[in-house]
């Protein structure tokens, strides 16, 4: 297997520290309809294939009735738009139109809350979505608008279509004057990692991961993931976290190894959720601290991984499937070794793939 193309590795990032997310996130979700912890899986297979003691594979295929973990950020960001309007307007206003740019599952999760709790929805979708991703979030009762443009052009044109009255941009992506929102989406997905905890150490690794994988969009995951693991106080160990993008959107790949954000021209990618030209400006401050290491992959790898995750009985979509293809370019061929040290990985490590997505959340290999 030839070497990736790209690899970031930044020492001393598992010795930061960050405050945590909120204590009540968890329990807002388990008191939804339809909650429950999603399946983490070990799959021995892959774990001797990649020379490590077990690997773990946290199935996001159907949460909330989504077939993606999106759900969690944008229930509890609803949850607290529509309680902050209701101390402001004592619940006098008529439904709010929710606005968001989505390669996918946000906007199809942004949809499906704003239906769940009387409001409206309206979604801006780049080129390159699946036609199958566009319907299911028509079917949830959004308008839909497509764009011509990258994911960027979509993220401008909602915010332009947001300024509207009775409207409200429910983006995961921040910037200036742009910070609750994509705060609240970020603290939802808490709730992921605070169930691995739990499944981890029924599962008999006491000191939990020693490396945790996740694909990154614009970083709004990454940021939760690095928020969890990088606010526990010794002698918790620090597991490593390797950031995983697709060669034709490496973003947050470009902005680590110049020490500062910029945006990348992207190209169409079958992982869509991971297409995304600039990282998110909220989450960019724990990225740059709290990551260790960062990979880009091929459209070919997160393809076999997809294949690979369905043979071993885990339904995993493109965007799902990049953290095994990160794990398998960052252990295999020239400089594996000393990708290897970089991830402090030993033959006993145990490593938590995040798999965000189902094969129904974006069908695009096999479509």
């Amino acid at each position: 297997m030839p070497a990736p193309a790209r690899w970031y590795a930044r020492p001393g990032a598992r010795a930061w520290r960050c405050a945590p997310a909120p204590g009540d996130v968890r329990a807002f979700h388990s008191s939804l309809s339809g909650y429950a912890p999603t399946p983490l899986t070990e799959l021995p297979a892959l774990a001797e294939e990649l020379c490590v003691g077990r690997v773990f594979v946290k199935d996001e295929s159907w949460r909330l009735g989504l077939p993606a973990f999106k759900a969690l950020g944008a229930s509890w960001a609803v949850h607290r738009i529509l309680a902050e309007r209701a101390v402001d307007d004592a619940g006098r206003g008529g439904p709010l139109t929710l606005v968001a740019a989505t390669d996918g599952n946000h906007g199809r999760a942004v949809a499906r809350m704003a239906h769940r709790s009387g409001q409206l929805a309206h979604v801006f979708v780049p080129r390159g979505v699946h036609p199958g991703a566009v319907a299911a979030i028509a079917g949830e009762g959004a308008r839909v608008t497509e764009v011509r443009g990258a994911y960027d052009d979509a993220v401008r044109l909602a915010a332009e279509a947001a300024r509207g009255p009775d409207s409200v941009l429910v983006q995961d992506s921040g910037g200036p004057g742009y910070t609750r929102i994509p705060r609240w989406i970020v603290e939802g997905y808490s709730t992921l990692c605070a169930e691995v905890d739990e499944q981890v150490r029924t599962a008999g690794v006491a000191t939990g991961p020693g490396l945790v994988v996740v694909p990154v969009g614009v970083g709004s995951l990454a940021q939760a993931v690095v928020t969890h693991y990088r606010s526990r106080a010794a002698p918790v160990p620090a597991p490593a976290l390797l950031a995983v993008e697709p060669e034709a959107a490496p973003c947050v790949l470009e902005s680590l190894t110049r020490g500062a954000p910029v945006s990348v021209t992207t190209r169409e990618t079958p992982m869509a959720g991971l297409n995304c030209g600039t990282p998110s400006g909220t989450a960019w401050p724990h990225l740059r601290a709290g990551l260790d290491t960062a990979i880009a992959v091929t459209d070919a790898d997160g393809a076999r991984a997809a294949a690979d995750l369905a043979a071993l009985g885990v339904s995993s979509g493109p965007c799902g499937a990049a953290p095994l293809a990160g794990l398998r370019a960052a252990l295999t061929g020239a400089g594996a070794g000393e990708r290897r040290a970089a991830l402090g990985l030993g033959p006993a490590s145990a490593v938590v793939l995040l798999s965000t997505e189902g094969a129904s959340a974006n069908p695009h290999f096999g479509a």
